[in-house]
């Protein structure tokens, strides 16, 4: 990233971190959890036996993978959103006919770096054009000669991070980067027994603890904060009115964490709500993402815990 960049960044965590624990419910937004060492938790909760939707993910991919890249078509540039470490995009880029160029999008500059590295020491016939962007915000994408259509891969169920209202203007931004006969490949998270879904998201590990608490390791770190780690703990239950497993910090006692020059009162049993996790079915999710794009195929894995939608842009 470049040295003009970083007072910026950190200026933006900043406001949004004191916004969020000043409200009413203390919230903190969930896409600052992917600093490097958040990533990097991240990946370790994707093997873990508990967090089902990446072996789902996986498996609907390697059994469909040729209706999908038949779907896909030829002379693509791909733009995976959160890339991560792309493992399932190598999929895609080994797959797809014709791809032209690769454009993983991630806010976390050096863990894309590295990915960006390892996928071009793996596939160095292919053009790979590594951004650093907020993809909830509008980017500007790394133009391509030879595209004939471009494709947003959203692996992962992020679109469950958002709000119903908020997942609809981020398809509504998606879109804005498209034309007519783009297409949108997107992972969703199905409704399914609660058991299920709360174990994904309280590994017998910690793995997700960890996750939870590097939120506020990294306002410390970047902010200045004083944060006690040890005085908080990790919960996450299923809100089966909203639709959705809520991931919260709990304070463990009565605290006061400094953030630069004002002080962050908390109470015995407060909680910090730092990310939703939304759950469809098939049919709400298209009732959303049915003002921009139209359904073309929808795969689900032998359990229906998971699925994954391609839509085209209208």
């Amino acid at each position: 990233m470049k040295e003009s960049g970083i007072k910026t960044e950190i200026s933006e965590f900043h406001t949004d971190v004191l916004k969020g624990l000043k409200s009413e419910q203390k919230y903190l937004p969930s896409k600052y959890f992917y600093d490097e060492t958040g990533s990097d938790l991240f990946e370790q909760i994707c093997q873990l036996d508990e967090y089902y939707p990446t072996d789902c993910e996986v498996s609907i991919m390697n059994n469909k993978i040729d209706e999908i890249s038949e779907v896909m078509g030829e002379q693509v540039q791909l733009i995976e959103l959160g890339s991560g470490s792309s493992m399932k995009t190598r999929l895609l880029i080994e797959n797809c006919k014709n791809l032209d160029m690769y454009v993983p999008v991630d806010i976390s500059g050096a863990f894309l770096q590295t990915t960006a590295e390892k996928l071009r020491s793996d596939y160095p016939n292919l053009d790979i054009q590594p951004l650093v962007a907020d993809y909830t915000s509008s980017f500007e994408i790394p133009e391509s000669d030879h595209t004939r259509k471009r494709i947003v891969y959203f692996p992962g169920s992020t679109i469950g991070n958002f709000t119903q209202a908020r997942a609809s203007e981020f398809l509504n931004t998606i879109g804005s980067i498209l034309k007519a006969g783009d297409g949108l490949l997107i992972g969703v998270d199905l409704k399914k027994e609660v058991g299920v879904l709360e174990a994904a998201y309280n590994d017998s590990k910690g793995v997700t603890a960890a996750f939870n608490k590097n939120i506020l390791a990294r306002i410390n770190e970047e902010i200045g904060a004083d944060f006690d780690l040890s005085t908080f703990q990790h919960r996450a239950f299923y809100n089966a009115r909203e639709g959705r497993v809520e991931m919260h910090l709990e304070s463990l006692k009565n605290q006061i964490a400094q953030i630069d020059k004002t002080q962050i009162e908390f109470e015995k049993g407060e909680t910090i709500h730092t990310e939703n996790s939304h759950k469809y079915t098939v049919d709400e999710f298209n009732d959303i993402a049915g003002d921009y794009f139209n359904r073309l195929k929808t795969w689900t894995d032998e359990n229906d815990y998971f699925s994954v939608h391609y839509f085209e842009r209208v």
